[in-house]
């Protein structure tokens, strides 16, 4: 298989080097799909944010060629509302129209770049205030693992970098690889939630039962009717409180969770089989047909024939 997308990597000063090998493994392991490149912005050796440096073989010279750029995140000392004359000429030689993805840390460069004034992104749910009082142009989204907004994806602190890189596979090339590059690195193919679930928070007093109990049985029910009642019952909660507990936990409402596993799910039976979208939708739980249409035009934007042509190329059995 021949390489068509070249995804440039930048060392920055002060790199965290957990995240920067992120991109490496996870696209890495997308069978060929993508070159990675590694670069510096002021010279080849590169301080990290431990004890150690690196060296890496090339210069900013790089970018001008990538189609996908990845900002790794740097040491929170090193944070600026400017950029450094050597990272602004980085900078400059991006084309226009490049992905451009950061993780954690790396949504200030941008932000400082002015590239994100306007447009939704996230940060390390730790950065909010300051993110917040020295790029007050930007959407911040604080609760999220990562934003997808075209050419600019923002992502959250660690491993949100493997949760985005996950999405560019889906993205490129669709949950099948998805799914097999978060097996062979180890990692959930996708998380519930965001970054709610990790923010410093007292723990719930009402009891030690939590929701992971009635997620597990709505992913085993999903084609059947669920109501929210039924998930409190599995719960072992009242109504009330498995919704706030569900919220604390996940990050997001029960009710947009289970949409976004029956989305999900429709979009793997739409890439692994010719089933007719009326039935797919009867198997993940959506009324209609229609049904199935709207939600996954609301979260992918496109119609199902579209989404099976682009990952499966055939259209058999589609209404």
């Amino acid at each position: 298989m021949s390489v068509s997308h070249r995804v440039v990597v930048m060392a920055l000063p002060g790199v965290y080097p957990f995240e920067l090998g992120i991109p490496n493994r996870v696209l890495g392991a997308a069978d060929g799909r993508y070159e990675l490149v590694t670069c510096g912005v002021g010279g080849t050796s590169v301080p990290t944010n431990t004890d150690f440096g690196i060296t890496v073989e090339h210069g900013p010279e790089v970018l001008a060629g990538a189609d996908t750029v990845v900002i790794p995140p740097f040491d929170t000392d090193r944070l600026s509302r400017d950029l450094s004359p050597a990272m602004s000429a980085a900078l400059d030689t991006i084309r226009p129209g490049t992905r451009v993805v950061s993780i954690c840390t790396g949504a200030f460069v941008l932000a400082a770049a002015g590239w994100l004034d306007g447009r939704p992104a996230t940060t390390h749910w730790s950065l909010t205030e300051v993110f917040r009082s020295w790029f007050p142009k930007v959407d911040l989204d604080p609760d999220v693992l990562f934003v997808d907004d075209g050419d600019l994806l923002t992502s959250a602190g660690a491993a949100s970098g493997v949760d985005v890189c996950l999405h560019l596979v889906r993205s490129d090339h669709g949950s099948e690889l998805a799914n097999r590059v978060a097996r062979i690195c180890v990692v959930p193919p996708w998380r519930d939630g965001g970054q709610a679930q990790y923010i410093e928070q007292p723990v719930p007093q009402e009891g030690r039962e939590g929701t992971a109990a009635a997620r597990a049985w709505a992913m085993e029910h999903l084609g059947e009717p669920i109501t929210l009642n039924d998930l409190a019952e599995h719960a072992h909660m009242s109504l009330r409180t498995f919704i706030r507990r569900f919220n604390d936990e996940v990050g997001v409402s029960p009710g947009r969770w289970l949409i976004q596993q029956r989305v999900l799910r429709a979009r793997h039976l739409l890439e692994s089989t010719d089933l007719p979208v009326d039935e797919i939708a009867g198997q993940v739980g959506f009324a209609t047909g229609t049904s199935l249409r709207q939600h996954l035009r609301a979260v992918i934007g496109v119609s199902p024939i579209t989404y099976r042509r682009t990952f499966r190329g055939a259209t058999s059995g589609v209404s």
